[in-house]
This record gives structure tokens, sequence and C-alpha cells, in this order.
């Protein structure tokens, strides 16, 4: 049994990665800045599979918050053998049209909290030689989508050169790139359902159950569904001047 941190833990992907961990007995801190729906979550957990779940409400869009996180990554006498760097949000507005402010704290959430918080993991499971990190990106990093798919792009190019680095230390790095998923994240972005096939949305507990599956076996690009990694494999062959096009075209 070991311990995992998931950041954006109270809903969505964060939080079916809390039960699906739990299930197969991991300890778990979770991480949100939702104390009181994070409480609740833990609540439910703790009854339903019988581990230990400690919960730290931080907003890592906030320095102090942030440090605070990876202190709790790097604390030896509690070490966290699995880190998955969860947590983001999307700015409803298009660039042009949204405050530096939101977009700052996005680039925060999504790029430096995940720089900060595999930092402190790396170091501290290769002292020990076994550990791995989750980080969440999106199969937006492929696509031309400003703010977000930029953040989500930077968290794909940096998990596979921390996989690079990793190799043979017993630590791994692996990367998730899913595509539309139910979950409220879409909702609070401003996203309508009913504009996509049905087809084209994914189960978030179908999502996770891949990504913890391609972290056991080290796998670095974690895309769920053929259709998906279909997806991600044409837009890197495709000009670029194509994918700029086709990602215009979507924003409309």
């Amino acid at each position: 049994m070991g311990t995992a941190l998931i950041t954006g833990a109270s809903a969505g992907l964060g939080e079916e990665f809390a039960w699906q961990l739990a299930t197969v007995r991991h300890n778990l801190v979770l991480v949100s800045r939702d104390e009181a729906r994070l409480e609740q979550v833990a609540a439910k957990i703790r009854s339903a599979a019988g581990v230990r779940v400690e919960v730290l409400p931080a907003d890592l869009a906030k320095e102090r918050d942030l440090n605070r996180v990876a202190a709790r990554v790097k604390a030896p006498a509690r070490p966290i053998g699995l880190l998955v760097n969860n947590a983001g949000f999307a700015v409803r507005q298009q660039f042009v049209d949204a405050s530096v402010k939101d977009l700052t704290a996005m680039e925060r959430v999504m790029v430096h909290a995940v720089m900060v918080l595999s930092h402190a993991a790396a170091r501290a499971m290769i002292a020990r030689g076994r550990g791995a990190i989750l980080n969440v990106s999106s199969i937006a990093a492929y696509l031309a989508s400003s703010s977000y798919g930029a953040d989500k792009a930077w968290v794909k190019t940096f998990t596979e050169g921390l996989a690079v680095e990793l190799k043979g230390t017993g630590v791994t790095a692996t990367c998730l790139l899913p595509g539309l998923t139910r979950t409220e994240f879409h909702s609070r972005a401003g996203l309508d359902y009913l504009s996509y096939p049905s087809f084209a949305w994914l189960a978030a507990a179908d999502v996770v159950a891949k990504a913890l599956s391609d972290v056991r076996r080290g796998v670095v690009l974690s895309t769920p569904t053929l259709r998906y990694a279909l997806v991600g494999q044409v837009a890197r062959l495709l000009p670029r001047a194509l994918v700029r096009a086709l990602s215009q075209v979507e924003d409309r």
C-alpha cells in the first residue's frame, strides 16, 4: 500500500483518480481549493474504502499554498509514491478577450505548479529508487487553441523530457492526453455537450483506468481510446498551417 497525492481532487478526473486508487488500497492526499467539497470526498472514501485520506486545501495559483503542497510531496516520513498533477481550469474567453490575471492564474496552475510539484516528487522518489509522476495534459496539446492548448502542450513536452531524465532511476513519468471527457470541467468552461456527437465523449472512469494502467506499465504518453490516439497521430503528421485552419473552424 502506497500513498498518492492528487491535485484537483474534489471533482472530475481528480475525484475519479482518488476513488480508483482507494479501491486498490492506496492511501491518499487530496488537494483542492474547495475545502468543504474536498472533506466530503475524503469522508466518503474513508468510509467506503477504509484507507487513510489526508485533506490539503490549497490554491495552486498562490505560491505560499503551492509551497505547502510541495513540502508535503517531499516529506520523508510520509512518502508519496504517486503524484497526480491533475488540477486545471479553462478560461472561457478567447485570449484577446480574457484578462491577463485569469490567464496567468491558469498558467500557474497548469504549468508552474506541475513543474514545482514534479521537481519535488522526482527528487524524493529518486532518493528512494521508486515512484511515479502522472501529469494530466489534453489532446488540445496537439492543436492550436491559444493559452489553454499552449499550457497543455508544455505539460506534454515537459513530461516527455522528464521521462528521459528519469530513465534508470526506478521513477517514471507519464502524460495523460484525454479528449472530451464528461466531467464538470467542460460545463465550467462553458462547453455545450450537445455541440459534439455523443461518440466524442469519454467516461471519466475509463480515462482514469487507462491512465493508471499506463502508469503501471511505464508508458510515457497515455491517450485513452483508439480514436483519440488517431487524432493525436494525425495532428502530429498534418502541416501546422492545416492544424491552425482546423482549430479556427473549431473555435467557431
